[in-house]
């Protein structure tokens, strides 16, 4: 089946069901973000030279967390 074969079965569906097709679509498009998030950000991830990062600044002391409801301003 084509991506536009589908397109056009959805799109003659009712309403409730796209709208349900819809949610439900969006929540495998999550779960795959989150697993993609979580290995980006493990040992040996693409990004997790970020989490190192983080974690030397606040071991440094150059970290600084956000004021609770308060925007921080600018030194």
């Amino acid at each position: 089946m084509t991506v536009d074969a589908i397109k056009q079965a959805i799109a003659s569906l009712p309403e409730e069901t796209q709208v349900a097709l819809a949610a439900w679509l969006n929540l495998q498009t999550m779960d795959a973000w989150d697993k993609e998030m979580q290995r980006d950000f493990s040992p040996g991830g693409r990004a997790y030279h970020v989490v190192n990062r983080a974690r030397a600044q606040i071991h440094s002391g150059e970290f600084r967390p956000f004021s609770k409801g308060k925007p921080v301003e600018n030194e």
